[in-house]
Formats: structure tokens, C-alpha cells, sequence
């Protein structure tokens, strides 16, 4: 208990510093967050014109991609190759249209606009707030007893870090700035800073401010250029996936990307493949998006000091859990704090307990860690599991580390995966789409498929889809199987899948049929009832026979080669006829052979009697 006390005083030696902070740190911040038009609320969705992300069917080579896409227009400027994806050129005010053609393409797996979004920060107060409300409110000071982030890295994805901060410096490790692709990670503007101190600010060290996990590592990744924070969701993606590369355990995104980019959720399952996740804003606009849950990501609304919805929240089916959002005291530029308010704050917060349970039981897999932070909430509403404006509860740093304790689950079950298309024995020729089914007991993190043993390729998202060239093998039987992996390691393979290729070209039928009249011969004169006969051949085979006479279909058959039919000349007119026969085949060539006959009788006059 003597580090509580300890603790305790260091936050009564924060309240000290507050108040004498220099009235111009509250102008500068009200400067700073007013000129930002997440201020007002939702504004319109904007994006980068002249560019696209477009992510190919796995199996697809560059060279084939770069032909679909010049042919609509496009060029691949830059690729993500972790997840298979490529930031696109395309004309200016084309985009819609050029994504719209390359969404039919039975090889593109999605086409998408590059969005660009805004931070989740909201006007902040009075600088001079003398408490930190939301560390004892999520029971942060009875967690730290057992957890304090150690040895769990936090990618904080934002305006930059302010390194020379005396409550950040002992925490941070390299980042990048994956816009300017360089290692400046310095403050664009003043957010990034507060977020991380939020997160991973040093505690326990009489000085500033304490956070939520104080001994955890800031990974800073600044993701925008600009003095208003508006990042581009490839900027985004990009940071998500560097964090993954570059050891990040939990990826922070202050931004409201609930809208669900298709780039997004793949970078995010990349992270998660690699045992980490993504805690992101749910944004401040006061309103329910109508988005669906994100399996992805973990998504967090904003509470009060009461435990109520904060005013500015949004809310709805996304929200996984809620945090502390309103004057959350933290540090600022040029070594200050200062209050600040908006579910920026809150996911911070939330991606602080995270890395508590991280580093209380680092065996968990991403999906018992989410499940920890989830089961472990406090219900603001008595009685309800989950609820639009909370999620599953407001996060309770104590309760979720204990509960990190007690699971010991280890994950030793391997995912299941099934080739549902084609069928198998199926025939296919050229490009073939290859659809797979795998699950798995928490997450699958990525399919192979293989032909004749050879890699075809991996898709990491559902739904696992492939398209594979059938003409780089020779006809015959080839042979499919998939293998898929959990993010622990585990790894199902399914049953083999045959099917035969068959790329030998068709021989196009240009010989027409032969066709003959036998009955009546050319020239003949007929009368009373005749049979009209004709006999067809064909290279292939017959596909109509039909006879015609003057020009008036007499009777036709269908897959025969032979025909007879009668004709009652006393009906017809005295005089010549034309007898027509025609011979079709399957293809569409046509022949013809045509008898001319005549009909009539010769009749005596008897004039009158003699009398």
C-alpha cells in the first residue's frame, strides 16, 4: 500500500504545478482546438483527390494488376505490402467511376476512396483543473499494485510526440513519420503529445502527471503533415502496419475511422496476427453513424465524472467500451499540461488498461485480451450487458488486470479450413476464383493456398478469396490445399481439392452442312399428294433440318439429319414451285438446296348440245 500513498502525494504535487501554469497555455490550446473543424462537431467526409486503394485477389501478379489498372485508368504509385495492397493514381474526378469499374473486376478484392479524417478532440478547459479525475474513477491506482505497462509498447498514431517532455522523455522509443517516410516524429501541433501522455506519461515520479500504464513504452508514429492533425486513412494503414513491424503491442488512433475502411481492417488483422491490437475513437459528434461492430478494432466512447455519456459522444452498435473523455488532465506542449476533453482522450486511456493487461499475462492472444477489457467493465447502467452509448461498460484498469491474471487458457487449437470453390473434379480454364472457409477459436490470422504445391498466394481478411492463373500449368489435374493460421501459431490445412485444367483453344465450326433433295427431282411436274424428302450431313452434326416451299416453312426437325413431308398440290396454284430445303449446325453455318416443279391438269372444253 505504500505505493498507493506515494502515488497519491504525486498527485497532490500535480495539483500544485496546475495551478501555476501560465494563463496563455488556456489561449493557446482554445487557439489551437478552435481552428480545428472537429471543434464543430461532423464535417463532411473528404479525400485525397487523384488517388485510390485498390487490393488485388491473392494470386495476382503486379504485371497483371498494373494491365487492370492501366486499362482503367490508374497507377500503382506505392504498395502496403504487408496486407497486399496499392495507393493508386487515377485523373482527378474519376475517382468514383474508376472505383466503381474495378469493384466488377472479378480480380480486384476492393476498391476504395483514400478518406481523409479528423482528430477526436474537442475545446479543452481550464488548465488549472487541479485533479485527475479519471485514473481513480477506472481504479488505475489499485491496478498498478499489480501492472504497470512494463515492457508493452504503445504506438500512439497522431500529430507527433513532444520528445523533450520531462513526463514523456523516460518512455519513448523510436517512431517514424510515415508521411514524410523519415524519423521525424516531432509535434506537428500539441494533440499527438497529449494523447501519449494520457496512455504512457511516467508516473510515480513526483513530477507532471501520472497515466494510466506509466511504465509502458510511447512508440510515436505521426501520421499528418498538417497544423489541423487530418490524416489520410493510407497514412493511417501505414502506421498501423510499421507499429507491426517495429514490435508495437498496441496501436492508439485518436481519429474517428468507425466508417470502417476496407485498408483500415486489413492493417489492423495484420497487427493482430502479430499479437497486438487497435484501440481507435469512436469520434465527437453527438451521433449514432450506424456503423457495425468492428471485429478489427476496439472502439471507445467518452464518459463523464459521473459515469454518464459524455455531451460530444458518439454512440452506437461499434462501441466496445467507454472511457473517461471529459477534462482528462495530461501533458501538453513545451512540457506542460492541461485539460482536455473528446474521445481522444478516452481511447488512450483504454489503450492504456489494455497494455496493463498486457503486461499482466503476456500469454493472452489479441481476442482474450479484448474479451479481458470487455467482461471486465463496469456496467454504468445496472443490468445491461452492453448498451449503444457504453458499449460493454466503462473500462476498470483493477478489475480487467485481475481478471488478465486468472485467464490461462492456453490456445492450442488450430483452425479449421475447408476449399468450398470450385466444386472438386470441376473443369476451369484461365482465371480461376478459389474461395476458402477457415475459423478458428479466437482469430485466424491468414490463408495460404497452394496448387500442385506451389504458393499461390495469402489473404489475411475474410472473406479468403484467390484468383489463380490456370494457365501457368499445363492441362490436366491439379491439385488445391490451404493452410491457416491462428495468431498463436497454430496451423490447419485443409483436404485436397482437384480440379482439371483445360486451356486447349476451340476450334471454331466454319464448314456449313450438306444438304440434298431426293424427292421430287428438279424440273418435274407433280400433282395429287407427294412426299417431300431431304437428307443432311455435317462435319460435326446436324443441328436443323427444314423444308420450305415457296418460301412458307412445310416442317422442320431438330438433331436429325433426315426429313420427309407431304404436300397436297391440289391446293396449290397451277403453275411453278420452289421446294426449298436448309440444313443448320451448331455453329450457325447454313446450306440450302432448292428443286423447282410444276402443278396443273389439262381440261377439256364441251361446248353446248347440237340441237
Amino acid at each position: 500500500m505504500k505505493r498507493l500513498i506515494i502515488l497519491a502525494n504525486s498527485l497532490l504535487i500535480v495539483t500544485g504545478c496546475a495551478t501555476t501554469q501560465d494563463s496563455d497555455l488556456v489561449s493557446k490550446i482554445n487557439q489551437d482546438i478552435s481552428s480545428h473543424p472537429a471543434a464543430s462537431g461532423a464535417s463532411e467526409k473528404k479525400w485525397v483527390e487523384g488517388q485510390i486503394i485498390v487490393k488485388p485477389r491473392a494470386g495476382i501478379s503486379d504485371e497483371k494488376l498494373e494491365q487492370i489498372l492501366n486499362r482503367n485508368g490508374g497507377r500503382s504509385k506505392a504498395r502496403f505490402h504487408q496486407i497486399n495492397a496499392h495507393l493508386v493514381t487515377v485523373p482527378p474526378q474519376a475517382e468514383d467511376a474508376i472505383i466503381k469499374a474495378l469493384s466488377n473486376n472479378p480480380n480486384i478484392e476492393y476498391a476504395e476512396k483514400d478518406m481523409l479524417v479528423e482528430l477526436s478532440a474537442i475545446t479543452p478547459n481550464d488548465p488549472s483543473f487541479n485533479s485527475q479525475w479519471h485514473l481513480p474513477k477506472m481504479q488505475t491506482p489499485s491496478a498498478w499494485d499489480t501492472s504497470t505497462g512494463s515492457g508493452v509498447t504503445i504506438a500512439i498514431l497522431d500529430t507527433g510526440v513532444e520528445a523533450s517532455h520531462p513526463d514523456l522523455v523516460n518512455n519513448l522509443v523510436p517512431g517514424w513519420n510515415v508521411v514524410s517516410n523519415n524519423s521525424d516524429t516531432s509535434p506537428i501541433m500539441w494533440h499527438g503529445t497529449s494523447v501519449a501522455g494520457t496512455a504512457a506519461a511516467t508516473g510515480n515520479n513526483a513530477l507532471g502527471v501520472s497515466s494510466v500504464a506509466w511504465n509502458a513504452n510511447i512508440m510515436p508514429i505521426r501520421v499528418s503533415n498538417t497544423t489541423d492533425g487530418v490524416a489520410q486513412w493510407s497514412s493511417l494503414a501505414n502506421g498501423i502496419l510499421w507499429a507491426a513491424d517495429n514490435g508495437a503491442d498496441v496501436a492508439n488512433l485518436s481519429y474517428d475511422v468507425a466508417i470502417g475502411a476496407y485498408l483500415l481492417n486489413d492493417a489492423s488483422q495484420y497487427l493482430r496476427s502479430k499479437g497486438g491490437v487497435v484501440v481507435v475513437a469512436a469520434g465527437n459528434a453527438n451521433t449514432d453513424g450506424g456503423y457495425s461492430d468492428n471485429p478489427y478494432m476496439i472502439t471507445v466512447a467518452a464518459t463523464d465524472s459521473n459515469d454518464n455519456k459524455a455531451s460530444f459522444s458518439n454512440y452506437g452498435n461499434n462501441v466496445d467500451v467507454s472511457a473517461p473523455g471529459v477534462n482528462v488532465y495530461t501533458t501538453y506542449t513545451n512540457g506542460g499540461y492541461a485539460n482536455t476533453s473528446g474521445t481522444s482522450f478516452s481511447s488512450p486511456a483504454t489503450a492504456g488498461v489494455v497494455a496493463l493487461i498486457m503486461a499482466a499475462n503476456p500469454y493472452l492472444t489479441p481476442d482474450e485480451v479484448e474479451a479481458v477489457l470487455e467482461q471486465s467493465a463496469d456496467d454504468p447502467i445496472a443490468g445491461t450487458d452492453w448498451h449503444p452509448y457504453f458499449g460493454y461498460g466503462r473500462v476498470n484498469a483493477a478489475a480487467a488486470v485481475l481478471l488478465a491474471q486468472q485467464t490461462t487458457n492456453v490456445d492450442a487449437q488450430a483452425p479449421t479450413v475447408t476449399i468450398f470453390s470450385p466444386q472438386n473434379n470441376a473443369t476451369v480454364s484461365a482465371d480461376v476464383l478459389v474461395e476458402i472457409s477457415a475459423t478458428d477459436n479466437t482469430s485466424v490470422a491468414g490463408v495460404d493456398l497452394y496448387a500442385n504445391g506451389q504458393l499461390v498466394g495469402r489473404d489475411t481478411s475474410s472473406p479468403y478469396q484467390f484468383s489463380w492463373d490456370s494457365t501457368q500449368v499445363a492441362d490436366g489435374s491439379t491439385t488445391f490445399t490451404a493452410y491457416a493460421q491462428d495468431s498463436a501459431g497454430n496451423e490447419g490445412v485443409s483436404s485436397n481439392l482437384s480440379v482439371n485444367v483445360d486451356n486447349q483453344p476451340t476450334i471454331a465450326d466454319t464448314t456449313p452442312p450438306s444438304v440434298s433433295l431426293s424427292n421430287p427431282t428438279d424440273g418435274s411436274s407433280v400433282s395429287r399428294t407427294i412426299s417431300i424428302s431431304a437428307i443432311a450431313s455435317d462435319n460435326i452434326a446436324v443441328k436443323k433440318l427444314s423444308i420450305f416451299i415457296d418460301g412458307d416453312l412445310s416442317c422442320s426437325v431438330i438433331d436429325t439429319s433426315s426429313l420427309n413431308c407431304s404436300w397436297n398440290t391440289r391446293k396449290a396454284s397451277d403453275g411453278s414451285h420452289a421446294i426449298r430445303a436448309v440444313a443448320e449446325d451448331a455453329a450457325g453455318n447454313i446450306s440450302e438446296s432448292v428443286v423447282t416443279v410444276s402443278t396443273g391438269t389439262t381440261t377439256t372444253t364441251t361446248k353446248g348440245r347440237k340441237k
